[in-house]
């Protein structure tokens, strides 16, 4: 009966709920199969050698040693590779960059791999690849981002035009303006686990065991360069230890260990040591961000003025969209945002965990706290003269925005009331200083198209499928509630597969759009198994259901309920026993309607606080407190969405004070390319964390109401830490990573 409608509760049993993870077992335990774990028969080991200048040609391997060593199977150079099917400079997908795979001898960066060595062990492997012992012509390297320079270009498709006329005319009705400059340092991916591949070819059939943000696109990526159709690659992807954009598209050395693996036809595995992840998977590029604002007498802000520099790699075009940040925030009279890149000796930068809104609050919040003090007034109460009722770059009215809500709870729960309007004043008991900052957090919602399968069996119980990843986040237990409320059903009657390319499409994991898309595929699909089944009984003269279909159905714990008489209602597996006995399986699809995206600015907003306390004399500096309050809509699971949080604010610890890729200026080698000298936080530096939940109600967003948690987190917090160590010192750095010596010399 088409008229028949199903309409599960919105917010079911399951949806709300801080339901610990479903994999949480697995991974505690060991049995969680990573990608490198697999290990099918008769497999090679492979292993990359990384180019140690950054610019150059490779003029001598020592193939002759490699090959010699016992356990070596094959050497793998430009002068034997095998030809690829698909031009590495193409980009088959949305998530693709030109991947480096042995064309020629040149050296376009450090730690391009030049080589590959197969082996019957990794030791074996290794030892080969150190015995190539590569010899270089090395040209000098360009790793300073510098606009002087003649290599510097306007990019395409990053911020919006510029419209100088609109801002001059802003500067003319300013009465106090600022103009600052602050760089950010180039960051690498460092996830737990670093990037591998286990290939195995079957004639023309490819399968790929490997982490993947986005299963499909990917196949479609690997296809290209193989030149088979994309339905004949396979990529199992069940776990992922860690991915923040970088797993979302192919790389050299992934590509390579997959023709190594056609070429001796044996399967391949590759696993990235920590150093390799410095190079050819990606990272943020450094950017040099310009900002220039103006207030009129009332502390309004006439216009913003927003210039990114970015680095890029000599050979591809990603570029830092810095400079964007300005464009959602402010009600400034005029904006502009500009962008120019500069090509260095350098690997291709990519998207990193907040890509953007990350580098670009980071500058734009310091520079507001640089606006306040310049006209003596609070940097919570500036902001607030100038909050943004529509969105300022496009005039768009918000689908939702309970920012003013997020700036009065994170202020009330941290005391920014009690702060000292003059920077240097505080202090602790032990006479450290003692420094409070703030930083508006925002960061956009996209959705993107996704497709999911939900069966309900014959005994009331249900599987649902989609290739959704799960990076740690807890996607699969977020996905999995959105599915048991969708079809009506407790969460421990539910299966849930995915992380397997032959599943339906789930989309891409990244952008903060993976619960949303995914989840909406797989509610699609459990709406559409529920109003079968309302058709089945509605149509039944055994069901105490039967002749209700007009009036629709709710379905709740595992029985379907007349939807305006909860008295009438029967258990989803008589109807299926009495209808034959087979299951029920429903498709359901999800993606944004231009429509809404055109009329509506979607983006989770948030307010963070930071407390550091700073030595005097050595200048050493502790955050010791962060209260971050954040509104993104619908929350599926309270417990995975504060963990996501407080991961993006600890990001933004690690941004702020900590993280920074640092170059040979002689050699363009990255120096601290490990753990020992590339710095992230550890517990310690984690003194006090708070993350608190604003409720909102998105109606357009999606049919879900849900925005996105992942990297919301980052964009308040870098800000508010800079402020607050400007607020303790009374130094204003304006360079990230903030270091003692910095502070020392200002």
């Amino acid at each position: 009966m088409s008229d028949v409608l199903s309409r599960p509760a919105r917010f079911g049993s399951n949806s709300g709920q801080p339901v610990t993870r479903r994999d949480g077992i697995a991974k505690v335990t060991g049995s969680a199969i990573f990608a490198a774990d697999n290990a099918p028969d008769g497999f090679l080991h492979a292993v990359f050698v990384p180019a140690r200048i950054a610019r150059g040609r490779v003029t001598h391997l020592d193939t002759e040693a490699a090959q010699a060593h016992p356990g070596v199977t094959h050497v793998i150079t430009p002068q034997n590779r095998p030809p690829l099917q698909g031009d590495p400079s193409e980009k088959p997908t949305m998530f693709s960059f030109r991947v480096e795979v042995l064309q020629d001898n040149t050296v376009r960066y450090a730690g391009q791999p030049v080589a590959m060595v197969l082996g019957e062990t990794l030791e074996a492997a290794t030892e080969g690849a150190r015995l190539l012992a590569p010899r270089y012509d090395a040209e000098p390297a360009r790793v300073r981002l510098d606009d002087s320079v003649p290599y510097a270009f306007d990019p395409v498709g990053f911020g919006l035009p510029a419209d100088v006329e609109h801002v001059e005319g802003g500067h003319r009705a300013a009465e106090k303006v600022i103009d600052v400059t602050y760089e950010t340092a180039s960051q690498y991916h460092n996830a737990m686990e670093t990037h591998a591949v286990v290939a195995e070819w079957d004639g023309d059939r490819l399968t790929l065991d490997m982490p993947s943000q986005a299963l499909a696109l990917s196949c479609a990526g690997y296809a290209h360069f193989f030149g088979i159709p994309a339905e004949n690659v396979t990529i199992r992807s069940p776990y992922l230890g860690g991915g923040f954009g970088s797993k979302a598209f192919p790389t050299g050395p992934q590509v390579l260990a997959i023709l190594a693996a056609r070429m001796t036809g044996r399967p391949v595995k590759l696993m990235l040591t920590r150093q390799q992840m410095f190079g050819p998977v990606g990272h943020r590029g450094a950017t040099c961000q310009r900002l220039r604002l103006g207030v009129d007498g009332d502390g309004a802000l006439t216009f913003i003025d927003h210039e990114g520099l970015a680095e890029t790699s000599s050979f591809d075009d990603f570029v830092e969209p810095a400079a964007g940040a300005s464009q959602g925030l402010y009600a400034a009279r005029a904006l502009r945002s500009a962008h120019r890149a500069v090509r260095l000796d350098i690997g291709t930068p990519g998207p990193m965990r907040a890509p953007g809104e990350a580098s670009g609050s980071a500058a734009l919040e310091c520079a507001m706290d640089e606006m306040a003090e310049k006209i003596g007034i609070d940097p919570l109460e500036f902001r607030l003269r100038n909050y943004a009722e529509t969105e300022p770059g496009t005039g768009r009215r918000y689908s939702s925005k309970a920012l003013r809500e997020c700036y009065a709870q994170a202020a009330e729960r941290f005391g920014w009331a009690g702060r000292s309007l003059e920077s240097g004043q505080m202090r602790d008991d032990n006479g450290l200083l003692v420094g409070w900052g703030m930083g508006t957090a925002l960061f956009p919602c996209p959705m993107f198209a996704a497709e999911a399968r939900a069966t309900l069996h014959p005994d009331g119980t249900a599987l649902v499928e989609t290739s959704a990843a799960d990076m740690g986040q807890g996607a699969w237990t977020a996905l999995a509630q959105i599915a048991a409320d969708s079809l009506g059903l407790p969460l421990d009657k539910l299966e849930f597969r995915a992380g397997h390319s032959g599943l339906p499409d789930a989309g891409v994991a990244g952008g903060s759009g993976h619960t949303a898309t995914a989840g909406g595929a797989l509610h699609a699909a459990g709406i559409d198994v529920i109003r079968q089944l309302g058709e089945i009984a509605a149509a039944d003269p055994a069901s105490p259901l039967h002749g209700s279909g007009n009036a629709g159905f709710v379905a709740r714990d595992g029985r379907l309920h007349v939807a305006d008489d909860d008295s009438r209602s029967e258990a989803f597996a008589d109807i299926i026993s009495r209808a034959g006995g087979a299951g029920i399986t429903g498709n359901g699809s999800a993606s944004r309607p231009p429509e809404d995206a055109e009329k509506h600015a979607m983006s989770s907003h948030g307010a963070v606080f930071a407390e550091v306390k700073v030595d005097p004399d050595l200048y050493q500096m502790r955050v010791t407190r962060l209260v971050g309050a954040f509104a993104a809509g619908r929350i599926i699971n309270p417990r995975l969405a504060e963990s996501q949080l407080m991961g993006g604010m600890i990001w933004g610890i690690s941004f702020a004070l900590h993280e920074e890729a640092r170059h040979d200026p002689r050699t363009g080698h990255i120096v601290n390319a490990d753990f020992a000298g590339y710095h992230v936080p550890v517990n310690a530096d984690v003194r006090g964390l708070e993350v608190i939940t604003v409720h909102e109600d998105d109606p357009y967003v999606n049919a879900l109401g849900i925005k996105g948690v992942g990297e919301v987190g980052i964009t308040g917090t870098v800000g508010a830490i800079a402020n607050a160590v400007r607020h303790a010192t009374g130094k204003r750095i304006r360079r990230f990573p903030i270091r003692i010596e910095d502070l020392l010399t200002a």
